[in-house]
């Protein structure tokens, strides 16, 4: 059996319409959606990421500023201009890119961006929200996630899922969305010493800890679903992700590739998130 793929470029492209329809009735109230991104220093991935998000934004009919800062940006300075795009109502949402230079303290920064505008759901209060099932952005890339699985109609309730990866924009977030559906979850991580175990239990897994073929075939049950979130390269070069995507998708019922899985997803989700503060 073949796993059927789950198509996170197509998936992405129907909820970008969706955006865009929601942008057209908020113009028709003379509001528009801005989102104001934030790059420090010249981290040639965060570049791409960037460049691909404001241009996402601009098809979507959004407004938005992408601020470019060189490494040498004061942590002082950085934060005074969050605070001013706080201020600023045409701004719905603000994205510092991370990561940022050593000598500024990310979390101090995040803590720094409005609730009411932390469209990347990283905020204390949007992990606070997310926790207590109240309303709050949810992070891009797990809420990329819940999407996926919501797009081949799966049911989590009393499901068995797996959680690779701890991370506090992965995999925390991503293990709370799926107890709020009523999956039964465990979170495994680099101290974890039965992974393979736990995970030939899972009734769906999702990969995230940026560490190639730490999840193999001999290591999933057959038809379980395979959410694969790692970017990583190849011997060659290539883009990969966390999954053996060759060996696992010959035993999974579905799974995520890597380019064109859960990555187009995050950019669609932050988007969602965009839109949803304007909305409010």
């Amino acid at each position: 059996m073949t796993a059927q793929i789950i198509d996170g470029i197509a998936l992405s492209q129907k909820l970008r319409t969706q955006v865009s329809l929601g942008v057209a009735k908020l113009a028709q109230q003379g509001i528009k959606p801005g989102l104001a991104v934030v790059l420090v220093g010249d981290n040639p991935a965060s570049q791409v990421y960037v460049r691909n998000k404001v241009k996402a934004c601009d098809e979507a009919g959004f407004h938005s500023i992408l601020e470019k800062y060189d490494a040498t940006l004061s942590e002082a300075d950085l934060l005074q201009r969050v605070d001013a795009l706080n201020s600023d109502s045409s701004i719905h949402g603000i994205l510092v890119q991370l990561p940022l230079p050593a000598h500024i303290d990310a979390q101090k920064v995040i803590e720094a961006i409005s609730p009411a505008k932390d469209v990347d759901g990283f905020h204390i209060a949007s992990a606070g929200a997310l926790m207590t099932g109240m309303q709050g952005f949810w992070p891009c890339t797990p809420y990329g996630c819940m999407k996926m699985l919501e797009s081949i109609g799966y049911e989590l309730k009393g499901k068995h899922a797996v959680v690779i990866g701890r991370s506090n924009i992965v995999g925390k977030p991503m293990a709370l969305m799926l107890l709020q559906q009523n999956a039964t979850v465990t979170i495994c991580h680099s101290a974890t010493g039965n992974l393979k175990d736990i995970t030939l239990q899972a009734d769906v897994i999702v990969a995230a800890v940026g560490k190639r073929n730490v999840l193999t075939a001999d290591m999933v049950k057959p038809g379980a679903v395979v959410l694969d979130v790692g970017m990583n390269r190849n011997d060659e070069g290539k883009l990969c992700g966390d999954v053996d995507f060759e060996g696992v998708k010959e035993i999974a019922g579905y799974i995520s590739p890597v380019p064109g899985g859960v990555g187009p997803m995050t950019i669609a989700m932050l988007l969602v998130n965009t839109l949803k503060s304007a909305q409010r």
